[in-house]
């Protein structure tokens, strides 16, 4: 299954498990992103072209790493003039991994499976959280 998403102002065809690298996302490593512009699902001869998006596609990916890319050199020069200007940049990017590309928005039946033959996990009784109270200080007048 292949998949064209919009992230960035750009457009990327990913397919799953594919790691790409898209401009900086405000998620940490390891968190989730889910991803609802999809221009296009390919899957084998079927073909979904959104109008510009489809609805209720998600594409889910999770987050590798956050760092910067190759610094890039912009020198400007305007000739006979002796005017001359370097400057430097390197653009933040995100790491990302594909997890999950879905059309109707639900999870895949893999992954549904795998969730439902997990047991759960019990929470852990809560301790007593009754605090003592001191006992009350008796005051006496002084005359």
């Amino acid at each position: 299954m292949t998949a064209v998403i919009k992230t960035g102002g750009k457009q990327y065809s990913v397919n799953k498990g594919d790691v790409i690298i898209t401009e900086k996302l405000p998620n940490e490593k390891g968190k989730e992103v889910i991803f609802t512009e999809i221009l296009m699902i390919t899957e084998g001869e079927k073909t979904i072209v959104g109008t510009p998006y489809i609805e209720n596609a998600t594409v889910t990916a999770e987050i590798v790493g956050q760092d910067r890319g190759k610094k890039i050199i912009v020198f400007k020069k305007r000739r006979r003039q002796n005017s001359r200007r370097t400057i430097g940049h390197r653009q933040f990017q995100t790491k990302l991994k594909i997890l999950d590309i879905s059309a109707t928005g639900q999870k895949s039946k893999q992954k549904a499976t795998a969730e439902k033959k997990a047991p759960a996990k019990k929470a852990a009784p809560k301790a007593a959280t009754a605090e003592k109270k001191a006992p009350a200080k008796k005051t006496t007048k002084k005359s």
